[in-house]
């Protein structure tokens, strides 16, 4: 009897529980592991924002002169499309993390049916999936933030709270790019990927204000995510935060939430049929 005590169900819940609620940690460990070399893949990441700063923030500024954020303000070209760059990068690199590499780890490499055999759940897979997104464009963003900074893009000391933003609209995408990335059958469909990132990337106010727009496409627009995201980045470095700042930040938080929500359902029905 003493012996079950020591050793069995009730040993169990001591030495297995508290692991458990940590277990996602595990695979972000696997990953930083598998991408130690990896350096060069990180660079292409953070360097692919800059060179649009460079070439459009900086390049073709010279024509645009100012432009006027929401309050009335004016702030320069560059100071405009910097962080809107900041808030397509935390897109760009939440979404191409679970849609591209989680559909390889799923359908091809067949990593998450070895994870699987282990004590984690899916629901750990998925949180472990989108820890590893966050933590990735957070470093992008880290670096991003650092270049605007040094450029004097950054108006104020609210500039930095553009990482904790950066990392919000990571969520946002990667709850939901997780969700979409269960529902594709093959790399064909990441065809249609490109083509709901391509109008974010090009129509969310990225560079030229939404007033440019007819007033019920602006209406419209207002409400797509990276819009939100842009909007809330913006705000931050060019020191103008408001009462819609607060609505960026519970939209963006409520999506990625009902994103992670969706996606830990299907992953848990894709890898346990």
């Amino acid at each position: 009897m003493s012996v079950k005590a020591e050793t069995g169900a009730s040993a169990q819940p001591d030495l297995g529980v508290p692991s458990l609620r940590m277990a996602h940690w595990r695979l972000v460990y696997r990953h930083v592991v598998a991408n130690r070399r990896g350096w060069i893949v990180f660079a292409t990441g953070f360097l692919e924002p800059i060179f649009y700063l460079l070439s459009i923030g900086v390049g073709v500024a010279v024509l645009v002169g100012a432009l006027p954020l929401p309050n009335g303000d004016l702030v320069s070209y560059q100071e405009f499309v910097a962080p809107a760059m900041l808030a397509a990068a935390a897109m760009n690199g939440a979404l191409m993390e679970v849609t591209f590499n989680c559909v390889f780890r799923m359908r091809y490499s067949k990593l998450y049916d070895s994870i699987l055999a282990t004590p984690m759940r899916p629901w750990d897979v998925a949180r472990g999936e989108v820890t590893w997104a966050l933590l990735r464009g957070g470093l992008y963003s880290a670096a991003f933030i650092i270049v605007m900074v040094v450029l004097g893009l950054g108006r104020t000391g609210w500039t930095w709270l553009a990482l904790p933003a950066a990392l919000l609209i990571g969520y946002c995408f990667a709850g939901i790019g997780l969700f979409v990335g269960t529902l594709m059958r093959g790399w064909q469909d990441f065809d249609l990927v490109q083509i709901v990132i391509l109008p974010l990337f090009l129509f969310s106010g990225t560079f030229y204000p939404l007033s440019a727009y007819p007033d019920w496409l602006a209406a419209v627009v207002t409400w797509t995510p990276l819009a939100q995201g842009v909007h809330l980045t913006r705000a931050l470095t060019t020191g103008s935060p408001d009462l819609s700042t607060l609505v960026n930040v519970v939209y963006l938080l409520l999506l990625g939430s009902v994103g992670m929500f969706l996606a830990s359902r299907r992953v848990t029905k894709v890898l346990q049929p």
